[in-house]
């Protein structure tokens, strides 16, 4: 199947997406804003593709007194290999909509954006958990049962802080790309289907001309078989017996006419019951070949009296000169090209 290729919009979309995914690199991309009567104006602490940043040092010694681990960078691997990551994806976005620009590649890339987001919101849950749960026992604030897990998204209370954790701009630069590559997939989609309706549709027609065509064809030039026993010849009315020396005219009109013999036809011909000008084509039975036809101005034609057929003309039809010459070996006798046979060619 024919690749199906972008449309130019879609590429400018998701180019568009490869150049936000590079500002993500220089921006924060979440925030957990603390709050608290002591510290009126709020702690932020606030992430980095590649750093942690904000009141950090506040936060860590505020964290200290409920036993909670101090956060520094270099703890996580996340910010080693994230940078790395949105650059991946950055040029994957340039390279659909420069060189691959088929749907299949786009598809490809929104699917990896979306495994690539549950994958870090999951990663960053569980940073959470861990933060919020493995608690120094021996602090100074221990509060039985107490955890101290930051939400993943939204407001949560923790003792007399209160905890918001949201996208940054980084944040909303990530959502907007996986929004923004799920509306090129949908608009592609669309766009591709109707492709398809178009080129079936075109199919359709020209199938149906063939169709037709071919049906015209069949119904005008192509002979049926003379079938021994159960047709009749159209002039002496006498039951077929012996189709080698048939014939058949079929009118313009599709009508068909069968006859057991040369002869017969020959004298059909003469009462003028049809018309020359009516007359579509004119077939005689292939002498060696009963089921087969051809046309009375291919064939090759011998008369010998030793062949008897039904009404005595004894003439044989071949669609070969080399086909009668073979044919002239097999009979002793007087035998002779049939150059005389009133028939009209």
């Amino acid at each position: 199947m024919k690749a199906q290729k972008l449309t130019s919009l879609t590429k400018v979309m998701v180019g568009i997406c490869g150049l936000a995914l590079l500002v993500v690199l220089l921006v924060p991309l979440w925030q957990i804003e603390l709050s608290a009567p002591q510290y009126p104006e709020g702690l932020v602490l606030k992430m980095y593709p590649h750093k942690l940043a904000g009141n950090v040092d506040i936060i860590n010694g505020l964290n200290h007194y409920i036993g909670m681990k101090t956060l520094h960078t270099e703890d996580f691997l996340e910010f080693t290999v994230l940078p790395y990551i949105i650059v991946f994806f950055a040029v994957a976005s340039f390279a659909v909509a420069l060189f691959l620009k088929t749907y299949k590649w786009l598809l490809s890339l929104f699917l990896l954006f979306v495994i690539f987001g549950i994958i870090a919101m999951a990663d960053f849950w569980q940073w959470e958990y861990k933060y919020g749960h493995e608690l120094d026992p021996n602090a100074a604030i221990n509060v039985p049962g107490m955890s101290y897990q930051p939400p993943l998204i939204g407001y949560k209370q923790l003792l007399n802080f209160g905890a918001y954790s949201v996208p940054d701009i980084g944040g909303w630069i990530f959502i907007t790309v996986g929004a923004l590559l799920l509306a090129a997939v949908i608009f592609q989609y669309k766009v591709n289907k109707k492709r398809e309706k178009s080129v079936n549709g075109r199919n359709i027609l020209a199938t149906s001309a063939l169709l037709v065509t071919f049906s015209l064809a069949s119904c005008t030039i192509a002979p049926q078989p003379i079938r021994v026993g159960k047709d009749a010849c159209s002039f002496c009315k006498m039951g077929v017996a012996d189709k080698r020396f048939g014939a058949e005219i079929i009118t313009k009109k599709g009508k068909i006419y069968k006859f057991d013999d040369l002869h017969c036809l020959n004298e059909f011909k003469k009462t003028g019951a049809v018309k020359k000008k009516a007359i579509q084509a004119t077939y005689v039975v292939d002498f060696e070949e009963p089921n087969g036809f051809i046309e009375l101005k291919k064939a090759f034609f011998f008369k010998n009296n030793l062949l008897r057929s039904p009404m005595g003309s004894n003439v044989s039809a071949f669609n070969s000169e080399r086909a009668l010459k073979a044919h002239s070996k097999v009979f002793d006798g007087e035998m002779r090209q049939l150059n005389t046979l009133v028939l009209d060619k």
